[in-house]
């Protein structure tokens, strides 16, 4: 049997057990595989203290120190990663391939980071003889990290990427589902030695932890990735504080099939890309729309693609889409596909949940879906799909546009003239034309509109994480004369 890490806390260096844990479970057979230990107020407390030392340290490391440290974790991630993805399709239920290529997402990050701490270059402003204005990039201080449950291990490399390699410290606190994979970050840390402090690690009740750290004076930046109605939430409680927050929330990423593209191939990419992670990811593929020539083609392949995909443990190898993530996941899906049939949507494959242990849900594809239908306003968050025929590309982007979301959008073309118009007219932080691939390390991402505010990632991602400074300095002090009438 493969073996689940011991689940600890880990503030100031050093591992903690906590009196109240609860139970995590494997949702590819509903089994407990560990306990989770439960933060309690007094190691909130001592969490901050050790950030607050860690602080004072790790922002005045040189750059190219704190570069090393980052880059001898990533390594060790990598070397580890035959370990760590076990645990985490344990946890999240996704198969092992992917579980692996996550540990090497996550490393990516830290890896790039890394170069961009070498690199957050302030600059001098031309001036008048006699004095000179810099401005300069400051580590902003601690942060208070919150991950979400769909990558275990790649999202809180994000948030401990983006503040180590600013120079600040950072209190994570990562998803109850998925412990893991944040336990193994801070476990390459420890090893790779990062001065203590700099990165805790802590569990429990997410609306407890968020309401005790985020209004404390010494918390100078707020990261989350989660649901939008979380995201809005925690910035309002952070805005009566005073404090910036870096948000990557929500989104429902529309799909725009143009006629010049091949629509069987198209749809089979689609389904592939709609089942990883079994659909639980913010930037998923979600609302096609297909121009009417190539409309027929585009959903019979995407459907008979969606119908073969393999649904199992995600430890076995031939398994290609493991579970969702919890009943309260099967239970939101059902109820989307129930009211999208009862106004009139067409299911081309899936939406019946399969007999037997484990929160399985198949790839689900609706098509000519009416706007009023639930599933066309709400994020699945799930292996679900819309398919719409549309007119021409005028339609295409304003019903891809209709929604507060702005996160990822994609499209398939090969008009030069087409992408022109996709990349002026669609309201997304991310566009990708011809692939499904909305987020690597070297670009920023974020979202606009509902879907958040900021960017992790790329040159831009470590911008969030500092203070900008400005240094007026004049070479000599100036000898005014006396003003008239005052006494000397």
């Amino acid at each position: 049997m493969t073996d689940y890490p011991e689940l600890q806390l880990f503030i100031d260096n050093r591992w903690r057990k906590a009196a109240e844990t609860l139970p995590v479970l494997n949702p590819a057979t509903e089994q407990e595989i560990g306990r989770l230990p439960i933060a309690r107020r007094a190691d909130l407390d001592d969490a901050l203290e050790a950030a607050e030392r860690g602080f004072k340290i790790w922002s005045r490391t040189a750059p190219r120190i704190r570069a090393q440290i980052i880059l001898k974790a990533a390594s060790l991630m990598r070397e580890r990663g035959p370990q760590i993805a076990p645990s985490i399709t344990l946890e999240n239920g996704k198969p092992l391939a992917q579980a692996g290529m996550e540990v090497v997402r996550g490393a990516e990050f830290f890896e790039w980071d890394a170069g961009e701490a070498q690199r957050l270059y302030g600059h001098v402003v031309p001036s008048a003889p006699g004095i000179r204005y810099s401005v300069i990039r400051e580590p902003a201080g601690i942060v208070a990290g919150f991950a979400p449950w769909n990558f275990p291990l790649s999202q809180p490399a994000r948030k401990v990427a983006g503040a180590l390699a600013s120079g600040c410290s950072i209190i994570l606190k990562a998803a109850e589902e998925t412990p893991a994979g944040a336990m193994h970050i801070a476990r390459a840390f420890q090893d790779a030695g990062l001065p203590a402090g700099v990165l805790n690690l802590v569990f429990g009740n997410p609306a407890e932890i968020s309401s005790y750290l985020i209004p404390q004076d010494r918390v100078r930046v707020v990261a989350f990735t989660g649901s939008t109605s979380v995201g809005i939430h925690l910035t309002e409680m952070a805005a009566r504080a005073m404090t910036p927050v870096l948000m990557e929330l929500g989104g429902h990423a529309p799909v725009i099939v143009c006629d010049d593209v091949d629509p069987a191939a198209a749809g089979t990419m689609s389904a592939v890309r709609k089942a990883r992670n079994s659909g639980q990811v913010c930037t998923s593929p979600t609302r096609f729309f297909v121009m009417e020539k190539s409309y027929q083609a585009f959903a019979k392949a995407f459907a008979d693609r969606a119908a073969a995909v393999r649904m199992g443990n995600g430890l076995d190898p031939a398994t290609e889409m493991g579970p969702v993530a919890n009943h309260r996941r099967i239970a939101a899906l059902e109820a989307l596909v129930e009211d999208a049939r009862a106004k009139g949507a067409k299911v081309l494959a899936g939406g019946t949940r399969p007999n037997g242990p484990g929160y399985f849900f198949p790839v689900t594809v609706l098509a000519e879906v009416p706007d009023d239908a639930r599933v066309m306003r709400e994020e699945p968050f799930g292996p679900l799909a819309i398919i719409n025929p549309v007119r021409d590309l005028d339609d295409a982007i304003a019903r891809a546009n209709s929604l507060p979301f702005g996160l990822a959008a994609y499209g398939f073309t090969h008009s030069a003239a087409n992408v022109d118009r996709l990349t002026q007219g669609i309201e997304a932080g991310n566009l990708s034309i011809n692939t499904l691939e909305a987020s690597v390390a070297e670009v920023p991402f974020g979202g606009v509109k509902y879907s958040g505010h900021g960017r992790e990632g790329g040159a831009e991602g470590l911008h969030h994480y500092t203070v900008t400074k400005t240094i007026s300095h004049k070479m000599e002090l100036d000898h005014e004369p006396t003003v008239s009438g005052a006494k000397p």
